[in-house]
């Protein structure tokens, strides 16, 4: 379903094009021959994936802060994008914990912002918003929430991030009501994938334990989550700004995860990454208890599917490989930037082979 040649020649602004995930989205945008451009913070991370594998190169940067309306509105007007994908956000749950009124700023206002400029603007006809899996109300059951759910985050990342819906909800309704702009959200599975050097999360915590000889450490390795690589809900989000570009019908929320099989506990996750990695690499259970966070959480993706006959292209071991080969080549001084750009030659490929569309 997803033609990237759609891309070629487009404006495309990209939010939080700094981090780990906006580096893969903008590498892939690149790679299609769009005018990319982004609109962020200096990158989270030192080192980073956008400076490592050199994501500045053939785009546009603007160095900014989301919840500057001035500033933001100042990029729009340069960029004068025709596609918006706004992923700028502050993403940690337990940092969300340590600066609630920071990651709500950012959160809320963030996507306030973005979305005042889209109505300022008067040539965006496609905006994506990236939201969580993490807006709907936990209910700790064993089936995947569905896009009707009643949206009620737990903690302040994953109520800001429900906040962030209802925002995008009403400037729907209230400005983008008559069809000048398609406006949908995606909530995504939590994302694995090369280049990750983000604290709190398990696959960095994997890789830096591996490339120091150290054992890993894993804080809560009873928790269920769908694990994806990343590069799976960057090519949903691809396929719908693409398709409600299109035919506005397609605008809406969607799920992005993957098949109840890949959904695993954390400490499944670090069995999988010990007996991929090899070399005698283990890991250690050093649950902490620390602030509250899902116990279990998996998503019913049954409408990404019927809708655009969507499947997962990698299976969980099949992402961590992926993940290990990026890794492995930047620990050996290796050429990353061929490694990732194989990586989505590689993925694009395995779409094609299953019918889903290629570049």
């Amino acid at each position: 379903m997803l033609n990237l040649d759609f891309y070629k020649g487009k404006r495309v602004l990209v939010t939080g094009h700094t981090g780990f995930k906006g580096s893969w989205l903008c590498a892939m945008l690149k790679k299609a021959g769009a005018d990319v451009y982004g609109y962020a913070l200096l990158p989270p991370t030192s080192p980073s994936l956008y400076e490592i594998c050199e994501i500045e190169k053939g785009m546009t940067s603007f160095i900014g802060d989301i919840r500057d309306l001035d500033s933001l509105k100042a990029a729009f007007d340069k960029a004068r994008p025709e596609i918006v994908f706004h992923l700028a956000a502050q993403p940690i749950v337990r940092e969300s914990y340590k600066n609630p009124v920071y990651t709500y700023e950012t959160n809320v206002m963030g996507t306030v912002n973005v979305l005042e400029c889209v109505r300022l603007s008067g040539c965006v006809r496609s905006v994506f918003n990236v939201t969580t899996d993490k807006v709907y109300e936990n209910k700790e059951w064993e089936w995947g929430y569905r896009e009707n759910e009643r949206l009620d985050g737990f903690d302040p990342y994953s109520n800001s991030k429900s906040c962030s819906e209802l925002v995008t909800h009403s400037y729907k309704n209230s400005f983008f009501a008559d069809g000048s702009v398609a406006v949908s959200t995606g909530r995504a599975g939590n994302v694995i994938g090369g280049g990750d050097f983000a604290p709190d999360r398990i696959i960095p915590d994997c890789v830096r334990a591996a490339i120091e000889g150290n054992d890993i450490i894993v804080r809560n390795p009873y928790c269920t989550r769908p694990y994806q690589h990343v590069l799976e809900p960057i090519y949903v989000y691809l396929m719908i700004a693409q398709k409600q570009y299109e035919d506005g019908s397609y605008a809406g929320c969607y799920n992005v995860g993957p098949d109840d099989s890949d959904c695993f506990t954390t400490g499944n996750l670090a069995d999988v990454f010990t007996a991929e990695w090899g070399n005698g690499l283990k890991w250690i259970n050093k649950h902490d208890g620390g602030p509250h966070e899902a116990g279990f959480l998996k998503l019913d993706c049954s409408k990404l599917k019927h809708v655009f006959g969507w499947a997962p292209h990698w299976n969980l071991r099949e992402a961590v490989r992926r993940v290990i080969e990026w890794s492995k080549c930047y620990m050996n001084g290796g050429d990353v930037i061929a490694c990732m750009d194989r990586q989505i030659d590689d993925f694009i490929a395995a779409g094609k082979k299953a019918g889903m569309g290629a570049i």
